[in-house]
């Protein structure tokens, strides 16, 4: 029986979780600026480092590979001083990799630009691991998939606006003809031309560490309560009395290799499209806005998430759909005939799947990550770091990809998506239920 002293209880219970979450998704949007305008530094690196598409690609490598090596040191961290406290550390650490940018600019040293990106990427391995745990955590588990919709919609709101914000700031008009004209160019009126462009990203750069130091200091000081996972239920506890490893659960185990490929099939998506645009003729300054579409179509995908979960459809069943859809939307991207005309761009069909990838890509995340942390208790931290080293993928994938892109063809590198997806899919209906490795 419901009286009303339990719809009070709900009622004050969701009001005092509106706060951190609001809190929670600032910090999100932060991590998609920082994150998704790797889409467009992949190309303007390209050309004004001259690089290879397996070396352009060291840039998500060097990003996210930090995730693997920093997220353990990242839970021993929150373990000692808090999740609140970890989070402006985070912040702190990814300010300096932000400023190393200034430097690396002046020499034009691709070398230096990859450190300030490991950087930035060691206080983001720091902040999701925090983060997503405690939003997960924060309520009714239940309605995990729901919280971290709302979370996604920020992320992706961010990855809309930093490519065209950075493209606006650092592209020009002008740069269309620049970039036809630079390999005519004499050696020594290149190397000027080159140290021209790559400059425009210190304003930029010295503006995103401001602002990074002064969101560390926010949350220091902010009204974002703390969360103890280190005492448990009593169930939990009798469950979990036995472990001695977060490698002795396997459905988290599965779930951490689900978050590589999931994150590794969407940065494939999201940092490739303006090369594979590229490719079929299309200018750096007219495809700038590709990585976007993406990102609004996983943008919708999550609005349907918060709708519908968990009123129409449960969490585990969303994500099992989205895998089924990234499975279909990959053979189309690889095996789709004949051209279609969308938004004032006439394309391939294959393209336009690519960009329907987002939509299939905006449930998954949230559906791996409820079913992973469940029945961790104390491990929680311990577990969230696993996952967070899951986002590796976005290192080690987009570089696979570069390297089947230079062996054989930019489409046909789309094939490394099909594995992907058929995993996911596989965690979706199995994989998450294995309580025992035996």
């Amino acid at each position: 029986m419901v009286t009303s002293d339990t719809l009070d209880n709900t009622a004050a219970a969701r009001q005092s979780t509106i706060g951190p979450i609001l809190i929670i998704g600032v910090m999100f949007f932060v991590f998609g600026f920082v994150t998704w305008i790797n889409s467009i530094l992949i190309p303007y690196f390209k050309i004004a480092c001259e690089l290879t598409h397996f070396q352009s690609y060291l840039v998500a490598f060097a990003f996210y590979i930090s995730y693997l090596v920093m997220s353990m040191p990242a839970s021993i961290l929150l373990k000692k001083v808090g999740f609140k406290r970890g989070m402006m550390v985070g912040f702190f650490i990814m300010s300096f990799g932000a400023l190393l940018f200034v430097p690396a600019a002046y020499t034009r040293t691709y070398g230096l630009f990859l450190l300030g990106l490991f950087t930035i990427g060691t206080g983001l391995a720091v902040l999701q691991t925090a983060s997503n745990p405690y939003v997960t955590i924060l309520g009714p588990i239940e309605r995990a998939a729901q919280r971290i919709s709302i979370m996604g919609i920020c992320n992706k709101t961010a990855g809309i606006v930093a490519p065209l914000l950075f493209a606006a700031v650092i592209l020009r008009a002008s740069d269309a003809e620049l970039f036809k004209q630079l390999p005519l160019l004499a050696p020594g009126d290149r190397s000027v031309a080159l140290d021209e462009l790559i400059r425009r990203v210190i304003v930029p750069y010295a503006c995103v560490s401001a602002v990074l130091f002064g969101l560390g200091l926010f949350i220091r000081f902010s009204s974002l309560p703390e969360i103890d996972t280190e005492h448990e239920s009593e169930e939990i506890f009798a469950a979990n009395s036995d472990k001695t490893s977060v490698l002795q659960f396997p459905h988290l185990v599965l779930g951490a290799l689900a978050i590589f490929f999931h994150v590794g099939s969407q940065v494939i998506a999201i940092d490739t499209v303006i090369g594979y645009a590229s490719s079929m003729g299309v200018s750096l300054l007219e495809a700038k806005g590709f990585p976007s579409y993406i990102l609004f179509a996983t943008i919708c995908g999550y609005i349907i998430g918060i709708i519908t979960i968990p009123r129409f459809i449960k969490q585990v069943n969303a994500l099992r759909i989205c895998t089924v859809l990234g499975v279909l939307f990959s053979l189309c991207i690889l095996f789709a005939p004949g051209n279609f005309s969308l938004f004032g761009h006439h394309m391939p069909v294959s393209f336009w799947f690519l960009v329907s990838l987002g939509l299939p890509n905006s449930l998954v995340w949230a559906g791996i990550w409820p079913l992973a942390l469940a029945r961790l208790g104390r491990f929680t931290k311990a577990g969230g770091s696993l996952m967070i080293m899951g986002l590796c993928g976005n290192a080690i994938m987009p570089l696979a990809y570069g390297y089947f892109a230079d062996s054989f063809s930019l489409r046909q590198a789309y094939w490394i998506l099909l594995p992907c997806y058929l995993y996911l899919l596989f965690y979706a209906v199995y994989g998450h239920k294995l309580k025992s490795w035996r």
